[in-house]
């Protein structure tokens, strides 16, 4: 897991004030002047001015007519690069395109990335509801989908704990789990039931569902698939979603064993 630490030494300031900058700019889709960016960054207007000169030369923020910035097109090119390292082969994407398709579900792939519980890949279903926040390289509210559930219950009570104190457990709904000691109960549930899920946690109105597909010594290698549906269907069907779920689980193992 990743380890919080104090800063490096060796950090480079001008790097680092340029992605607040651009974490700024990316949190304000109305577009901000540099002084709004200054004051956000805790940067001086002069700094902020050369920062923001630089993002927009090689094409991470867009100045408009209006003397405000946006984020700049680079930024999509790097999170396409991003979705296509994370996805794997194309024989894993078609097989989670596939397994969508014909359950009419969302399905999403996650692993560890950097210690942090993230999805890697999604494919959605038409018959799932639309859950925007659920893009690959999504890293929150583990403790509230079962794909996170799925990840953390490869890790010893005491690498849980960890994670739980360092990332929070963030109520999204009503019903999230908000006490570690109602999340190992909740993960003892999922063991006997043979896979994990959530009814409402994350998303009012949605459930989902999450098994182990690769297991691994190296908790970068573990990966698990999930499907989202609406919970009332869930509710009546977990059997037939475990068996389905199982069932694509084998097939996408197939195709990343073919990767390595």
């Amino acid at each position: 897991m990743r380890d919080p630490l104090a800063e490096p030494s060796d950090l480079i300031r001008s790097v680092s004030r340029a992605l607040r900058v651009l974490e700024s700019v990316g949190r304000a889709p109305r577009g901000l002047t540099v002084k709004q960016i200054a004051r956000r960054c805790e940067l001086t207007v002069a700094t902020t001015y050369h920062l923001v000169r630089t993002l927009a030369y090689e094409g991470y923020v867009i100045r408009r007519e209006d003397g405000t910035y946006i984020v700049g097109l680079e930024v999509a090119d790097r999170y396409r690069e991003l979705v296509a390292a994370f996805r794997g082969s194309p024989a894993v994407g078609e097989t989670l395109r596939r397994v969508a398709l014909e359950t009419g579900w969302s399905h999403y792939l996650g692993r560890f990335v950097g210690g942090q519980v993230a999805i890697t890949a999604v494919a959605e279903g038409h018959r799932s509801p639309y859950l925007e926040d659920l893009v690959p390289g999504f890293d929150e509210g583990a403790h509230a989908t079962a794909l996170g559930k799925a990840l953390l219950a490869t890790l010893t009570a005491e690498q849980r704990h960890r994670y739980l104190r360092e990332y929070g457990m963030r109520p999204f709904t009503s019903t999230t789990l908000s006490t570690p000691e109602a999340f190992e109960a909740d993960l003892a549930a999922g063991e006997r039931r043979g896979m994990q899920l959530e009814l409402g946690q994350f998303r009012q109105g949605v459930a989902c569902a999450a098994v182990l597909i690769s297991p691994d010594k190296d908790m970068e290698r573990r990966t698990v698939l999930a499907c989202a549906l609406p919970a009332s269907e869930m509710m009546t069907s977990a059997r037939v979603v475990r068996t389905k779920l199982l069932t694509a689980a084998r097939a996408i193992a197939d195709s990343l064993a073919t990767d390595n």
